[in-house]
């Protein structure tokens, strides 16, 4: 195990000479206002200009613990320092150290399956996807049973029990994604006990693995199916066997010793050699009555080297205080992180996956709001500007940042989060992600139907987004959020109407989410996005002027947490 340390000073040491070998954007004054419309505006061209830096190559993905993990650091400091604002970790300090473990697994190592009928060969990537969250040489699984646990759920408040009381130490829990209710149709047993089409956080693969640790496994694969997980295998297999976590205890106690996925296929031939159907235990699973169901004569083993390390990541916290109740905080998101040099080049030849829309596009939305608010009446209540890392590996950095404390959540009034824009110019809508949870979606509507603009739900809630972004973060701990997203379902594009919306989201999201091909597009037009960044300035204006606390709405699942 090696120690990555990039130390605080040395990053603002960085910053200091202006990231020179980064060419950022000049940070100019704000445009003067016109007749027609006097509140400040997200320039699209100044917002181009920062995603195409961070998206460069030199940048190398931005992945955690990496040279371009330092380059970003420095840049997005030196971008808040242009802009005036104030640093808002401790001690004066524009970053707060984030220890993160860092794992990866050999991937051509396959997994060795013994069932009744012989031997079944699982090939990591095809078969099979998996990763380890443990501080350990080996990811180590000796014939471990195997028990199919329908969709893995334990909610009291729904009468839900998965589990039924079943021992599953030291075995492979087997969960189907999404919800018990998914997909369900209307006036069939428990539809809509849980989201109905709408994923709720049960149904997120985060929560199974949490509920296959409290449960005693030793390890959790999870079925894959495109529908319900909202994303393809490609999506699935991206990291490569990499894998964060917060650092935990000295060999990550606490965590499961495998986690991934099986693929559709290779399932179906996994229940079939246990003489189970996948189909039928899957609609037995839509019941409270479901017991688990031990996959019998098949158990697992496998022993898959594992390199890791321990690297200090970062967050970059800057502010602007308020004037009157500088305790009282309004929260601006997005994340840094990306996802570094993939290990095999795409059709074009490249590796680097630059993550330009996901998030540099929501980085230069909330520096854009940042540079409204520094061009305006100062605000009465501190407004934070968060740039998180290791979002995507587990929303990572929002939770050391909201755990931490170092701003109270009972003291923020919100949280507005940007992350992933759409690229191709106005937009007569705005599609709405978590419909339903709190009273920010009034103050959407409002800042919309000043852009001319409505308010259109999600179209494709079981992907659970809502559950997906670093808000989810600030959410879970009471704080009312708001997620500014583009894959919730296309846009009305004043170009194209709702089919291009549409198109784009579907061939972003099967071709380019954490691939390669998200990088910068000189033909991009980030006019829809600039008028994205102007809804969450407005918001977030609006609230730090006034003594109002949005609050959740009574039907949220977050509902008790701000009590």
């Amino acid at each position: 195990m090696t120690l990555r340390h990039y130390t605080a000073a040395a990053i603002v040491s960085l910053a200091l000479v202006g990231c020179a070998t980064a060419n950022p954007p000049v940070v100019a004054a704000a445009p003067a206002p016109t007749v027609q419309d006097s509140a400040p505006q997200a320039d699209p061209a100044r917002m181009d200009a920062i995603i195409k830096t961070l998206a460069s190559d030199e940048y190398e993905g931005r992945a955690p613990g990496t040279p371009g993990e330092t380059k970003t650091i420095a840049y997005l400091v030196e971008q808040f320092r242009k802009l005036g604002l104030e640093p808002g970790a401790p001690n004066g300090a524009w970053t707060t150290e984030v220890p993160l473990l860092h794992t990866k697994l050999d991937t051509g190592v396959p997994l060795q399956l013994a069932t009744g009928q012989g031997a079944m060969t699982l090939r990591q990537g095809e078969d099979v996807y998996i990763s380890t969250q443990r501080n350990v040489d080996r990811a180590v699984v000796d014939n471990a049973p195997l028990v199919f646990v329908g969709y893995g759920v334990t909610a009291p408040e729904k009468g839900w029990d998965d589990f039924k009381g079943a021992d599953l130490k030291g075995k492979i829990a087997v969960f189907l994604v999404n919800d018990p209710d998914f997909g369900l149709a209307e006036g069939a047993p428990n539809a809509g006990l849980f989201g109905g089409q709408a994923m709720t956080y049960y149904g997120r693969w985060t929560y199974k693995f949490e509920e296959a640790v409290r449960q005693g496994a030793i390890g959790a694969l999870i079925v894959h199916d495109t529908p319900a997980a909202g994303y393809g295998w490609n999506t699935i297999v991206s990291p490569g066997g990499e894998n964060y976590d917060l650092v935990q205890g000295p060999d990550g106690e606490g965590r499961l010793m495998i986690q991934g996925w099986l693929s559709s296929d290779a399932a179906q031939r996994v229940f079939a050699a246990a003489g189970l159907d996948l189909a039928k235990q899957a609609a037995a699973a839509r019941s409270r009555n479901f017991k688990p169901v031990p996959l019998t004569g098949e158990t697992l083993s496998a022993s898959v080297p594992v390199t890791s390390e321990t690297v200090q990541s970062h967050n970059v916290i800057a502010k602007i205080t308020g004037t009157t109740r500088p305790d009282e905080t309004i929260s601006y998101g997005a994340h840094w992180d990306a996802y570094g040099i993939g290990a095999t080049p795409d059709a074009r030849g490249k590796k680097i996956r630059a993550g330009a829309l996901d998030d540099a596009s929501g980085i230069a939305a909330m520096m854009e709001v940042a540079r409204m608010f520094k061009s305006g009446t100062p605000p009465q209540r501190t407004i934070l500007f968060g740039i998180w890392t290791a979002e995507e590996r587990g929303l990572l950095g929002s939770e050391h940042f909201v755990a931490s404390n170092l701003y109270p959540a009972d003291k923020m009034v919100a949280d507005i989060t940007f992350d992933t824009l759409q690229p191709n110019g106005k937009a007569r809508d705005f599609v709405l992600i978590g419909k339903g949870q709190s009273t920010l979606e009034d103050y959407l509507a409002k800042a919309a139907a000043a852009q001319g603009r409505t308010i259109t739900p999600d179209a494709k809630p079981e992907r659970g987004l809502f559950y997906r972004a670093d808000h989810f973060s600030f959410a879970k701990r009471g704080v009312p959020s708001l997620i500014v997203m583009a894959l919730g379902g296309g846009v009305d594009l004043v170009n194209g109407g709702r089919a291009a919306g549409d198109k784009w989201v579907s061939d972003f999201t099967a071709n380019c989410y954490h691939q390669p091909c998200d990088d910068w597009k000189a033909d991009w037009d980030l006019s829809g996005a600039a008028q994205d960044a102007d809804l969450g300035y407005a918001i977030g204006r609006e609230l730090a002027d006034s003594d109002a606390w949005p609050k959740w709405k009574p039907g949220s699942e977050f509902a008790g947490k701000r009590k």
